[in-house]
């Protein structure tokens, strides 16, 4: 399966670019209601995924806990824990479903290593969900109808 077909391209993806500061990436975050988001440059390359902990940790160890310093401070700046390992956009889902598994999106770059957009954590099990349902029928089947909506089995 064509991973395209899951893609949520980059102008639909909250993303802050590598020379944006501390406090522009809070605001982002904050608005969109995210904890984690793709970093890329401002020629479209991605540089990794940063997150509330990120800055939450990287804050109280070198600022101070001072946003007013973060105005001026780039996020690159901060230490990331672990970055979100892109794939390349001729992946299969396959390929995918591990880092599903550790990190709420995949980012996904072009041969370049330019970001082109995301799979989401929820698109992933949703195709496995269904593929399952073509392959297995009874108890399975309802287990995991409830787990994709988020419902508990009765």
């Amino acid at each position: 399966m064509n991973i395209l077909f899951f893609l949520t391209p980059k102008s639909d993806v909250a993303f802050i670019y590598d020379d944006e500061s501390l406090r522009q990436a809070l605001e982002k975050m904050e608005h969109h209601k995210y904890s984690s988001v793709p970093m890329i440059s401002r020629t479209g390359r991605y540089i990794g995924t940063i997150t509330e902990g990120d800055m939450l940790w990287g804050i109280k160890n070198k600022f101070n806990l001072s946003l007013k310093e973060a105005e001026h401070t780039p996020v690159t700046s901060i230490p990331r824990r672990s970055d979100y390992l892109p794939v390349r956009v001729d992946s299969r889902m396959e390929d995918l479903l591990d880092r599903a598994m550790k990190q709420n999106f995949v980012p996904v770059v072009d041969d370049q290593k330019n970001f082109i957009g995301i799979i989401t954590r929820k698109e992933i099990i949703r195709y496995f969900y269904n593929r399952m349902c073509k392959e297995e029928d009874g108890g399975v089947k309802e287990i995991a109808r409830y787990v994709i909506q988020g419902e508990s089995v009765r």
